[in-house]
């Protein structure tokens, strides 16, 4: 019961104001008084990261929307922002998704795309970062119904992150005290991985109650209110968000999959256990040899075979073992070797990632093994 939307980047000051974002979206920062390196309080312990000092200056607010200008001339120019969340234009097509797709409360909007916000101090590769990638889901419910809702929504997002990473004892919920909390929530949940710098979010889950629509319908003066078309009540829709980074996602699934194996010898396996529902490719194709047209032949019509429903790679350059070696860099889940035997038999090699055991397999068996 979601439907998705692609809102715009640029954004009218007015959504701003009416999202609080203008007043309230700031992080507290303070000043290293040595090196004059500014960053955000909260990620201060004791000692400046940059030179070790302990003395800092007092905190002040610095607010994350990036402004731009609308227009052609000079003096005629228009203030605007990028969008510092994906979530405010969901907010504003609220009505257009209702009248135009007729969806009935309770039911979702959702989209990913980019967001920007002037961070003081971006840091940890691309957990934060200035320009990022989010995925939003803004479910509208009755006010009486947000206490079900919430529940159900975080255990689907904590579902959905157990899914996608193998080492689930690095995921939590964490609770934001009540003082702690941002302006339009009035209960948040964060999706918490433990990152090599200790937990961290990887996604929130808000209770945004009816503090959106009812702001937005304030400084557009548009009526955001929902009638329910069985008992015609008439009512501002509460809101329940689910908020994540695609980047962060990104990048923990690589601390989560990325590993090292000492296989003896000096020598050592890099390999990303990631997920097979996500990998790059499902299975690599490989010709035992390049100059034998027969089992080249053989190859390409398997490949020609699994590419038609599964997302498959064809690799012919190298020996086998550093062919085996590159996949499992990248982490595709299955390499399949046509060799002499298969011209004999039609079975084929089909070594696994994770485990790297080999067993044969029958050509016509191929994809059900693979789908697995």
């Amino acid at each position: 019961n979601v439907v998705g939307i692609d809102g715009t980047i640029i954004t009218h000051p007015k959504v701003w104001e009416a999202s609080g974002h203008v007043k309230g979206f700031a992080d507290e920062v303070i000043e290293c008084k040595k090196c004059h390196q500014r960053f955000r309080q909260e990620d201060i312990k004791e000692n400046c990261p940059n030179c070790g000092n302990k003395e800092f200056t007092e905190s002040r607010k610095y607010n994350m929307l990036f402004q731009t200008e609308v227009g052609v001339v000079e003096g005629d120019k228009q203030t605007a922002y990028l969008r510092g969340e994906a979530c405010q234009t969901i907010y504003l097509d609220f009505k257009n998704v209702v009248d135009s797709t007729r969806m009935q409360i309770p039911f979702g909007i959702a989209q990913i795309g980019k967001a920007f916000r002037n961070e003081v101090t971006p840091n940890k590769l691309t957990f934060r970062t200035r320009e990022f990638e989010q995925w939003d889901l803004e479910f509208f419910v009755h006010p009486n119904d947000m206490e079900k809702w919430f529940e159900y929504w975080k255990e689907e997002r904590m579902n959905f992150y157990k899914g996608l990473y193998r080492k689930t004892d690095n995921l939590r919920f964490y609770e934001h005290p009540q003082d702690k909390l941002v302006f339009y929530a009035k209960k948040a949940f964060d999706i918490e991985y433990n990152a090599p710098w200790g937990w961290t979010e990887n996604e929130g889950i808000h209770w945004r109650g009816d503090y959106d629509l009812t702001q937005h319908s304030k400084f557009s003066g548009k009526d955001l209110t929902y009638t329910d078309p069985k008992t015609n009540e008439k009512y501002t829709p509460n809101i329940v968000e689910t908020s994540g980074g695609v980047d962060r996602t990104l990048l923990m699934l690589l601390f989560d999959a990325y590993e090292e194996e000492d296989l003896g010898g000096g020598n050592i396996r890099t390999v990303l256990k990631i997920n097979p529902e996500i990998a790059a490719y499902k299975a690599a194709i490989f010709p035992l040899v390049g100059n034998r047209e027969d089992i080249v032949k053989k190859g390409r019509d398997i490949f020609d075979l699994l590419s038609q429903n599964i997302k498959v790679v064809w690799d012919d350059r190298g020996n086998i073992g550093k062919r085996y070696r590159y996949q499992d860099e990248i982490g595709t889940p299955y390499c399949i070797t046509i060799d002499y035997e298969t011209l004999e038999n039609d079975t084929v090699t089909v070594r696994d990632r994770d485990s790297m055991e080999q067993k044969r397999v029958k050509i016509e068996d191929l994809e059900s093994v693979l789908r697995s």
